[in-house]
């Protein structure tokens, strides 16, 4: 069996989830939200997605979001660290940083630096 999101794509609720994800990442997701997608109750969408995925659902909410902030900031045309923020889904640029921090583990700045931005 195939772990990660690409081989979790194969089911069809957690599928479902990772490209609700995907499609919006800055809606402000629950794991209730998106059970309600996967149209499966809350508990057992938590359970499978954590299975096939191989972490829980808003971990990896958070990793989609920090990846693609990643690159975001390496490309950056102009758009303030907050704009960046709100695309990824947070409201303030300090939670944004600190959850880049941590998933990265370099900041905003570093990361626009090592990209030439």
């Amino acid at each position: 069996a195939r772990t990660g999101w690409l081989g979790a794509l194969q089911d069809r609720q957690v599928g479902r989830a990772i490209a609700a994800i995907h499609r919006d990442p800055a809606h402000p997701w629950t794991v209730a939200s998106l059970a309600a997608v996967a149209a499966v109750s809350r508990s057992a969408f938590a359970a499978r997605f954590s299975e096939r995925v191989g972490m829980p659902a808003l971990q990896y909410v958070t990793q989609w979001r920090m990846h693609l902030a990643l690159g975001w900031l390496r490309a950056r045309q102009g758009e303030s660290l907050a704009q960046l923020a709100a695309r990824a889904g947070y409201q303030s640029e300090a939670a944004f940083s600190r959850a880049f921090k941590r998933v990265n583990g370099m900041s905003p700045g570093a990361a626009q630096r090592l990209g030439g931005g």
